[in-house]
């Protein structure tokens, strides 16, 4: 019978990040969930929701000949930028690459493949096997093969001052920790692994909601570049009920000239949706929690968290985006302007 990759097992989120006894933690990449295997010479890179990602990085489907036959691997796909920082914008692009335009684009953003997990070894499988097995096995695999880029071996540490050091590494674009108990076997579909999520809070000003204005839905957010242009930065999960009527006192409708005239704003990363949106005066600085995941311009890649209004700021007040947009917005991302 051929054997298949199995579903990816899952996490659930905490709030803290505490390594406790008889659990490992790993480094949470900014990346692509996959899983590659090799079966007679036949490479299968998919994606967490199941679609077959080859096509778009040739590199890794290549670079398979360095695995053992009959062998599968769970991992993240990453692609870093000069400055060493996870680049999720270039991997995104990556995706719709076949062919030429794919080779291209592996020569000039080379994806890696961070692997944290072994599924199958040499014909055998090794899902059932306890995480410290399959961690021994995975890291003899790198070592034995002597593994070299696509792949990369995802850090792994039973000592707590390790894992806490790894969440200091959110300036490369780390998002935080994963932890994985020793005993557990690799079980699809199940949320037995726990992540944290690093997290912080920021200002940024206020530019237009989704909703109404007397009853705002969530909040579409900008920050001012070095040249004094309103940039959109991201926007807010959903405002409950006390918070939308809170702020709603504290907005004025947009008037002309509005520096996000004329622009549209897509749903979310990879979404053709737009959003109905209304412009308001940039006046209303807010305070957000939001995870270090950006893009190449500086945006939030996830909906930042109400915290509160900071009206006693002014928009001056709020950070700069001390990294400029390359144009208005990245096709798919969640802002751009809109066309004629």
């Amino acid at each position: 019978m051929t054997w298949t990759l199995p579903e990816p097992m899952l996490s659930t989120l905490v709030p803290e990040p505490d390594l406790r006894p008889g659990w490992a933690g790993e480094p949470k990449w900014d990346g692509f969930r996959a899983a590659v295997s090799v079966d007679a010479g036949r490479v299968v890179l998919r994606s967490r929701r199941g679609t077959e990602m080859g096509p778009a990085f040739p590199e890794v489907v290549s670079g398979a000949v360095q695995l053992p036959d009959a062998t599968a691997m769970d991992g993240e796909l990453v692609v870093w930028d000069a400055a060493g920082r996870l680049a999720f914008e270039r991997l995104q692009n990556r995706l719709a690459r076949r062919g030429a335009g794919a080779v291209r684009a592996a020569e000039e953003w080379p994806a890696h493949f961070v692997a944290f997990d072994l599924l199958r070894l040499s014909g055998t499988v090794t899902t059932g096997w306890p995480y410290w097995r399959r961690r021994a096995a995975l890291e003899s695999v790198f070592a034995t093969c002597r593994l070299f880029a696509p792949w990369a071996l995802c850090p792994s540490a039973t000592d707590p001052e390790t894992v806490r050091e790894w969440l200091s590494w959110a300036s490369v674009g780390m998002e935080g920790v994963v932890f994985k108990r020793l005993t557990d076997a690799y079980k699809p579909s199940v949320r037995g692994w726990q992540k944290y999520k690093v997290r912080e809070t920021s200002e940024a000003i206020v530019g237009a909601v989704t909703g109404s204005l007397t009853q705002p839905r969530t909040l579409l957010l900008g920050r001012y570049d070095a040249e004094g242009r309103l940039q959109y930065v991201g926007r807010t999960t959903t405002l409950a009920r006390a918070a939308g009527t809170a702020v709603a006192g504290l907005l004025k409708a947009g008037r002309r000239g509005h520096p996000w005239t004329g622009w549209s704003f897509s749903a979310g990363w990879g979404s053709r949706e737009q959003l109905d949106v209304t412009l308001v005066e940039p006046g209303l600085v807010v305070e957000v929690g939001v995870d270090v995941a950006r893009d190449a311009s500086g945006r939030w890649r996830h909906p930042a968290r109400w915290h509160r209004a900071r009206p006693d700021l002014s928009p001056t007040d709020a950070p700069l985006l001390t990294t400029p947009p390359h144009d208005s917005g990245t096709r798919g991302g969640p802002g751009r302007r809109a066309t004629s």
